[in-house]
């Protein structure tokens, strides 16, 4: 066989002839001079040219496991040296950057237990919603822009937000407010008006100074009236500027506009005067009639004569919710086949895997599930619980459970008995009286996203927050799946490591999270400082979403606040 070779000293080719005889290489090299004649005589080229050859014999032997594996351990030395020297920098970095006790107390915070009953920090906050001194009070209704309709949507705390968000909007558009119409062709089919459920006179007269709100548009008005009111429907999650620019115009034209299915139409994210207003709204101004008041007050007077503290489920296992969320429990054909009828009623429902949703966190809680967690996170079998719902789905066989792992179980129908009776028919005022035990409660707990869970979630947050448990549900599903692979004790290790975020402590508190309903960050401050060093003290108390700004921006808070004691930071800093 001949291969070509290189002379490296004079730049010329040679042929190398290799021949194969009982296993061994023979090799011959001519060397030409480009005349076509050899010269053997230098010997350091044919020295050179053997050395090529044998460098290329070499080059067809396999590669050792001990020179791989050589590469290998000198590959993994770089790495861990370079990660070594970006840990050490990091740590360096981070303790000349982060005070050291501030450190320690995120440590000592994470791992220190929950006091389910009571949030060690619910005296250190309140509900700050005051106007401004620079909020204008409300223009007089013969010089305001003209009357808006509206007619709210949904059951009664998603009416709820509507009538709150009413009131906002009527203020953007200088406009006087009617007071709002109520859903009866909902899925509850309940024919209640505002003034059976809210006292109507209280309303107007609290809110007088942001806006002029009247129970009926002046007859002089309607006469004078061209045509009808004109009715339009606005985007969900409309900003101002879309309704200075969508309905002012036609309001000025027209002087009657209503904006109907009128929920949740208003942007989530507000001027901090503005989210002041919905907090007056929705904490102060709408205040149940006094017969349902004073139906809740003897509810939770009962539960307070059988135990001094309470917790309220809210379990919202009613069949719509059910339908709604697309979840399966195990009925086989026959539930699927009702909650499958039940979902109809929406058309833009799109189809959903149960167990995927399941996996996701979408899925209510069934009964036993929230009592399961309930014992998990500490809560002993002789703990009253006051059971806020609806029609069960599944009945009474599905409640069993949960009264087995709380025997101490009562509902408005076992409570109010008798004095209830006139209620039934009207489902809005039958989830009146749930909201007013489940916000006396000392611990509530809710099982969804839907609107009575955040409504109360918020007013709790705005009253100190008291304790609220919110199932996080993602995690919790995947242990509830696997519950018999591992013992009780370690099972509720998992539960409450997976709850931590999720008690309604005010850490949760982070502006532009969540819906504001839920989340009134601008509508809660903490106390007055104490014990700055600098000898100052605040102008006055930072609601809870200046305060995260400020936490945000450290250069702000040494040149309002000065240094701080060590002990001291958590007076207003919100915990890690």
């Amino acid at each position: 066989m001949g291969v070509a070779g290189i002379n490296p000293a004079l730049g010329e080719f040679g042929l190398v002839n290799t021949t194969t005889m009982n296993g061994n290489v023979n090799v011959n090299i001519n060397i030409s001079n480009g005349n076509g004649t050899s010269d053997l005589k230098d010997q350091n080229l044919l020295k050179l040219q053997k050395h090529h050859i044998s460098c290329w014999k070499s080059q067809r032997k396999p590669l050792s496991w001990s020179f791989v594996c050589g590469i290998m351990l000198f590959a993994l030395g770089l790495i861990s040296l370079f990660t070594g020297h970006v840990v050490s920098d990091l740590e360096y970095y981070s303790h000349r950057l982060i005070k050291p006790h501030l450190i320690t107390k995120w440590a000592r915070s994470h791992h220190e237990p929950i006091n389910i009953w009571k949030s060690k920090y619910t005296d250190a906050y309140y509900g700050c919603s005051r106007r401004g001194r620079h909020f204008r009070s409300a223009i007089p209704q013969r010089f305001s822009n003209g009357y808006l309709l509206i007619a709210t949507s949904g059951g009664l705390n998603q009416q709820r937000t509507g009538i709150t968000d009413a009131v906002v909007v009527a203020r953007i558009l200088n406009a006087t407010l009617v007071v709002p119409s109520l859903d009866h062709n909902s899925y509850w089919k309940d024919d209640s008006d505002f003034a059976d459920i809210f006292d109507v006179d209280w309303f107007i007269s609290s809110l007088a100074k942001d806006v002029k709100i009247v129970k009926r548009i002046p007859d002089k008005v309607m006469r004078s009236m061209e045509k009808p009111p004109y009715t339009m429907r606005v985007p969900r999650k409309s900003t101002p500027e879309d309704y200075i620019e969508l309905v002012l115009p036609i309001l000025l034209r027209r002087r009657v506009v209503q904006l109907y299915k009128f929920d949740y139409r208003l942007a989530n994210d507000l001027d901090p005067e503005l989210q002041k207003l919905r907090c007056r709204v929705n904490f102060h101004a709408l205040r149940f009639t006094k017969p349902i008041q004073e139906l809740g007050s003897r509810i939770v007077m009962k539960m307070r004569e059988m135990d001094k503290r309470y917790i309220a489920v809210h379990l919202r296992f009613e069949p719509d919710m059910l339908a709604f969320s697309g979840c399966y429990y195990g009925g086989g054909e026959k539930e699927m086949n009702e909650l499958r009828e039940i979902r109809k009623r929406w058309d833009t429902l799109p189809d959903l895997s149960p167990l995927e949703e399941r996996k996701r966190g979408k899925c209510p809680l069934t009964p036993e599930e929230v009592g399961v967690l309930l014992r998990a996170l500490g809560f002993k079998n002789d703990t009253y619980l006051y059971v806020a719902s609806g029609e069960i789905y599944g009945g009474e066989a599905t409640l069993q459970p949960l009264r087995e792992l709380f025997p101490n179980f009562n509902t408005k129908e076992a409570l109010a008995g008798e004095e209830l009776k006139s209620l039934m028919p009207y489902s809005s005022r039958l989830a009146a009286i749930d909201y007013i035990v489940c916000d006396e409660s000392d611990v509530f707990v809710t099982n969804n996203n839907g609107n009575m869970a955040k409504i109360l979630a918020g007013r709790r947050r705005y009253m100190g927050h008291k304790r609220t448990v919110k199932p996080n549900a993602k995690r919790l599903s995947a242990l509830f799946m696997s519950r018999d692979t591992m013992d009780w004790r370690i099972f509720a290790k998992k539960v409450k490591s997976a709850q931590r975020g999720f008690m309604g402590e005010p850490d949760e508190m982070k502006p532009g999270r969540g819906e504001f309903h839920e989340f009134p960050a601008a509508c809660i401050c903490r106390r007055r400082t104490k014990g700055l060093t600098n000898g100052t003290s605040e102008e006055g108390d930072i609601s809870e979403s200046e305060r995260w700004h400020r936490f945000n921006n450290t250069d702000a808070i040494a040149e309002k606040f000065g240094s701080l004691r060590d002990g001291e930071d958590d007076e207003f800093l919100p915990r890690l």
